[in-house]
């Protein structure tokens, strides 16, 4: 894969956010060699195909799902690279028919015909529940159904975790509400390429994608902005602005669903629920390696946090969720950004002015707080793998099955207790 390259990049502290990065060539025609795992002139990188195929080995795609046609699945499924770990998270409904049942037979079906090892479950099992309070984070835990809290973050949250029992080293997530599937192997190819590029342990890549199409007067219009995003991105782009004293567009991937990072890093951030999710993990990065806060989490500056944003050849075809739906994500990243501690008050004056000006807020009224869990990394991974293999009746295993479990140490996490032995699937590595 050939991308484009900048050597310019916008800091905060530790985070260096590349500006964004074009897909030149989605197969760049090299190989490998003994020397070189990244090529290129001083425009452009290529990524080898075995470097590729190397990362994808040791990575997890995870597909968050609620409610979404056999088919769109199916696709989203078959787009995949086969080496990736595939770890399917759902919130569909189970009455009055069970379509996580129909999630399953697919994704079975898919498994014994493609010969490759998946995971799956449904976030509002109880025995999830139990098992996420057993490891330690009781509090994404829906006391009143025993479940996950429904949330497209508590369900990230989830699979994180599982992704940390596979032994496996980065982490990719894909909506499954993709049309096409041709978007969804480039998107994970771009996963590789990136976090190869980044050359880091604490790495994290998101995607741009080329265009969002929706119909408009009987023809398709090839849309270059989200109605989210340009929000998102706006304010993320203004918190820069204020600690640099330098106007920026850098950021254009504020809402990214279709993002990737190492397990590493990802251990180490809390999350936010529901659609907050996304925005939080800059809000995250800049808390803890900005150096802005007292108990920022030191990083080796020549290692740094490097954040890739690629842009794809692929358009994103997907559902239009409506209004409402973009309302809510705009508000929930702007309430993580209000109440973060390396928000400005000058910035927390202007978001406040915006809120107002939508509608979401009466003058006076102050944004609400979202829920933010601790890291995956907290969690007593033994503990939650022996419940959900007892309690979990969703929890499912296609392919290979984990048949041993063996200790490993987790690297001390600044910010939160961590347990000093997890055991890791040996098979699904």
């Amino acid at each position: 894969m050939r991308l484009e390259y900048s050597y310019r990049t916008e800091r905060f502290g530790a985070v260096r956010i590349s500006p964004l990065q074009r897909v030149v060539e989605i197969d760049g025609s090299a190989a490998d060699n003994e020397v070189e795992r990244v090529q290129g002139d001083g425009s452009t990188r290529v990524v080898g195909r075995d470097t590729l195929r190397g990362i994808e080995r040791d990575m997890v795609i995870v597909v968050p799902c609620m409610n979404e046609p056999r088919r769109v699945i199916e696709g989203v499924l078959a787009g995949i690279p086969h080496d990736c770990l595939i770890v399917l998270v759902s919130n569909s409904d189970r009455t009055p028919v069970d379509r996580y049942d129909i999630e399953l037979r697919s994704l079975e079906e898919y498994c014994r015909l493609a010969n490759r090892p998946a995971l799956a479950v449904h976030q509002r099992d109880p025995g999830v529940g139990a098992a996420m309070k057993a490891a330690g984070m009781p509090e994404i835990v829906d006391e009143s159904e025993g479940g996950v809290r429904r949330g497209k973050g508590e369900a990230m949250i989830l699979a994180m975790a599982l992704a940390a029992m596979s032994g496996r080293r980065y982490i990719g997530y894909v909506d499954a509400d993709n049309y096409v599937p041709g978007s969804v192997h480039e998107y994970c190819k771009v996963y590789a390429a990136g976090l190869a590029l980044a050359d880091s342990p604490y790495s994290m890549v998101r995607i741009a994608w080329d265009s969002k199409p929706k119909v408009r007067d009987g023809r398709l219009f090839f849309s270059k902005r989200g109605r989210t995003s340009e929000v998102t991105n706006d304010f993320l782009n203004r918190l820069l602005a204020e600690y640099s004293g330098f106007g920026t567009d850098a950021i254009v991937t504020g809402n990214a669903g279709e993002h990737a990072l190492s397990l590493e890093l990802g251990l180490r951030m809390r999350m936010a629920g529901g659609f907050a999710v996304e925005p939080f993990q800059f809000v995250e990065l800049f808390e803890q390696f900005g150096g802005v806060l007292p108990d920022a989490s030191p990083v080796p500056p020549e290692v740094g946090v490097p954040m890739l944003q690629i842009g794809t050849c692929n358009p994103h075809f997907h559902d239009n969720k409506g209004d409402e739906h973009v309302q809510s994500m705009r508000f929930q990243a702007l309430n993580v950004l209000y109440h973060s501690p390396v928000c400005p008050p000058s910035l927390r004056t202007e978001i406040l002015d915006f809120l107002i000006l939508q509608g979401a807020l009466e003058p006076g009224q102050e944004p609400l707080r979202e829920r933010v869990y601790p890291p995956v990394g907290t969690l007593a991974l033994d503990r939650l793998y022996d419940v959900l293999a007892g309690e979990a009746t969703s929890f499912r295993q296609f392919g290979h099955k984990v048949t041993a479990v063996t200790p490993r140490t987790v690297v001390p996490i600044e910010r939160g207790v961590v347990h000093d032995t997890v055991r890791e699937t040996s098979v699904l590595a």
